[in-house]
């Protein structure tokens, strides 16, 4: 019998969960030292999620999407990212978004439910959150095939979830990478659930990352709570991008160690047991650990950092807290170049029936 074509899944860990080295440190980190800004912009994720979190149970942020135990995945995606380059999100990774420069204010306004949270100072060219899922991974294959057209190098990055890898979207993407041969990297962050689906009854696939060989991408696993590790396989596909080699489906092993929303819970789907044990896999012990033990990082830096954090969190969350409310008619006036006559008159009476409302409150 003759073979036709034979493919491997390579597993990349280069932190441990216990803080020691797997191996030499990667091409992706030279210097031990250049983590401990990534690791403070961890933490810095981490005060962020859990103040948003606050606000929604206190009645101040809609429904949140929190990214407990994904820092060092997102993180490590902003951090390996130009600025020429597009991001194209889905609606949690804000690590990513944050070290591309949007604000924290930004997240806030979209989830409290103000679209000008998407309209970005920095970056101008990335995409706006995106809650239909994996309908990003074809806007990011767009962004690459007009980089190619054009001669750019620049690399379009998207990520979805373990279920979005499952949706037509994303195989449409991989297509279109594999295809055009596009300067295009395919996130798939395996948190182990979408929703309350499990990991093992989303698909007969041993792993997400072989979803990318039907077209012809090149595929990685990689241990996602392992932010060096997360470097470099970001290393190796966004330089395989610019230099017209094509692109790639990175798996991002992780775990949600919170609800999927704060809309859910997630005890009525997953086992104490299974968190408990996720927990002692978490992305800040380990890459703590080996910070500490190279003496770039103690516990009072730590300290301080986090009482920093919150300060500057805390600003950003007055900053939404005071952004005055859209007029009413800003509902209507970014939907259409020219508006039709039965929106129009739709704008006017929304106009006068907020106009009544306010003189009836006077």
């Amino acid at each position: 019998m003759s073979l036709a074509a034979e493919f491997k899944i390579e597993y990349l860990q280069c932190l441990k969960p216990d803080g020691t080295l797997a191996g030499p440190l990667p091409p992706a980190v030279d210097d031990p030292a250049k983590l401990v800004p990534l690791f403070k912009r961890m933490l810095f994720v981490r005060t962020f999620d859990t103040k948003a979190i606050a606000l929604q149970r206190t009645g101040k942020l809609g429904t949140y999407a929190a990214c407990l135990g994904h820092e060092a995945t997102h993180v490590g995606i902003g951090a390996s990212m130009t600025p020429d380059d597009v991001f194209a999100p889905s609606y949690r990774e804000y690590g990513a978004q944050f070290m591309r420069g949007v604000k924290p204010r930004d997240v806030l306004m979209y989830w409290g439910g103000d679209e000008r949270g998407n309209d970005f100072e920095v970056p101008r060219n990335d995409y706006p959150w995106c809650v239909p899922i994996s309908t990003q991974c074809l806007m990011a294959a767009g962004a690459a095939l007009s980089f190619k057209l054009r001669n750019q190098k620049r690399v379009a990055v998207a990520c979805c979830g373990d279920g979005g890898s499952s949706k037509t979207d994303f195989y449409a993407a991989v297509n279109s990478g594999g295809a055009y041969q596009l300067p295009l990297v395919l996130c798939v962050i395996n948190n182990g659930w979408a929703i309350s689906v499990p990991r093992k009854a989303q698909t007969g696939a041993e792993t997400l990352a072989q979803k990318g060989l039907a077209g012809g991408l090149h595929c990685l696993q990689v241990d996602g709570n392992d932010l060096i590790a997360v470097l470099e396989a970001m290393r190796r596909a966004t330089e395989r991008a610019r230099k017209g080699e094509g692109g790639s489906v990175i798996e991002f092993m992780t775990y949600r160690l919170h609800d999927h929303t704060t809309a859910d819970d997630a005890r009525r789907y997953r086992g104490e047991e299974e968190v408990k044990d996720a927990w002692t896999r978490e992305p800040f012990l380990r890459l703590r650990k080996y910070l500490t033990d190279l003496k770039l990082w103690d516990e009072e830096q730590e300290k301080a950092w986090i009482d920093e954090c919150g300060k500057v969190v805390d600003t950003e969350i007055n900053a939404y807290l005071e952004t005055p409310v859209q007029p009413v008619e800003a509902m209507f006036d970014y939907l259409y170049g020219d508006m039709p006559a039965d929106v129009l008159a739709q704008r006017e009476e929304a106009i006068a029936l907020d106009k009544a409302a306010k003189e009836a409150r006077a």
